[in-house]
């Protein structure tokens, strides 16, 4: 029986200079696989539930207990950042550095503001990992005092702006971004074939060198 030591060796919790660690893929994923559901969840209803229907209603409930849970995994995703070295850069010229490391922050930029934004102008309340509930903004202290003392805003005021940009963004900009990011890494696995790809997918799959 292999020790932890071993295990970690081969699929190590934290990243490495040469690979991205479970922990880092992990949230990867989650905040992945989650942003995919969402927009699936709109393109359903949009597409083909009755609009103002009990169905509509609950898939609405669905996509917003999951932005909501996206926005924390992100704020997790990016303490966990803080605490852990980056793997290296692999071999490019300084444009491609400087490009990966944009997209990177426009990504982290856009986990953030989209499920801000879907929360801040969400008229009903929401759901952490569909169990914890948390009152609409309209009804906490923050848009009391921030909101509508200091700004002088209504609720309607208030609202439009933060539904422009979830919907617009996310119909237009959020797509853009993501199919950057998924054609470099595409790119990187089939045409530079590096490990660029590979380090996301698993630990185990890295050798210890940058090729």
């Amino acid at each position: 029986m292999r020790t932890l030591e071993q295990v970690n060796q081969t699929m190590p919790f934290k990243n490495t200079e040469y690979r991205y660690g479970v922990i880092a893929i992990a949230f990867h994923w989650i905040v992945a696989a989650a942003f995919l559901t969402n927009y699936a969840l709109v393109y359903y209803s949009e597409w083909f539930v009755e609009a103002r229907s009990d169905t509509a209603r609950q898939l609405i409930s669905y996509h917003t207990a999951i932005g909501v849970s996206v926005f924390v995994f992100v704020l997790l995703r990016i303490v966990w950042k803080w605490m852990n070295r980056q793997p290296a850069d692999v071999p490019g010229s300084r444009f491609e550095h400087l490009a990966a490391h944009g997209i990177h922050l426009l990504l982290y930029a856009i986990m953030i503001i989209m499920p801000l934004s879907g929360y801040l102008g969400t008229g009903g309340p929401s759901q952490l990992f569909f169990t914890i509930e948390i009152p609409r903004f309209a009804d906490t202290s923050i848009f009391t005092t921030v909101v509508e003392g200091w700004l002088g805003l209504t609720w309607e005021q208030f609202e439009a702006p933060m539904d422009f940009i979830h919907k617009k963004g996310g119909a237009y900009i959020v797509w853009v971004i993501i199919a950057a990011h998924a054609g470099a890494a595409l790119y990187h696995h089939f045409i530079r074939r590096d490990i660029v790809l590979k380090r996301m997918l698993s630990p185990s799959l890295v050798d210890e060198k940058l090729d």
